[in-house]
């Protein structure tokens, strides 16, 4: 049996990562998994700043790893609506990558700060329950640590202005 793809998404916050996600699952009939729907039902109220954040991040990552290796091993093709916009991040899907020798797709939308920052504007207005974590202010606190993928790490990258 082959394995699955792994589609992964790397850009600033606002830049349209969950909207590309859920076309690529729709065109290509795959499962999208979206952390902030997971963080949401199971932490909802918790994550108000970077290091809350990241600490949520990183036990629901723990959690899904063997179901994320299990459905790329059996041949599932797996949207990780999880930002790659570390390299820690990206590492942690690369790990992924080795474990299961899925094929995969980095999707890098190169976004101005501008830009991100207009969508979040209207994002605010259409997602009401987000106010508390899209606000300027947490685009910049995240954008500090926004590290654009590279060629070294060995991801096909796919670049989306």
């Amino acid at each position: 049996m082959s394995t699955g793809t792994l589609y992964i998404f790397c850009g600033k916050m606002a830049s349209g990562k969950s909207t590309l996600a859920r076309q690529i699952a729709e065109q290509s009939a795959s499962t999208l998994i979206s952390e902030d729907a997971l963080l949401a039902a199971l932490y909802p109220g918790e994550i108000h700043d970077v290091s809350s954040y990241v600490h949520f991040s990183g036990k629901l990552k723990a959690a899904m790893q063997p179901v994320l290796m299990d459905l790329l091993r059996n041949g599932t093709s797996v949207v990780l609506d999880f930002p790659a916009n570390t390299f820690k991040q990206r590492a942690w899907m690369n790990n992924l990558l080795k474990q299961t020798d899925a094929h995969h797709e980095l999707h890098y939308l190169n976004c101005s700060d501008d830009s991100c920052k207009a969508r979040l504007k209207i994002r605010a207005q259409q997602e009401p329950e987000r106010h508390a974590t899209d606000t300027a202010e947490m685009f910049d606190a995240m954008t500090r640590y926004f590290e654009p993928p590279s060629d070294d790490e060995g991801f096909h990258i796919y670049q989306h202005q």
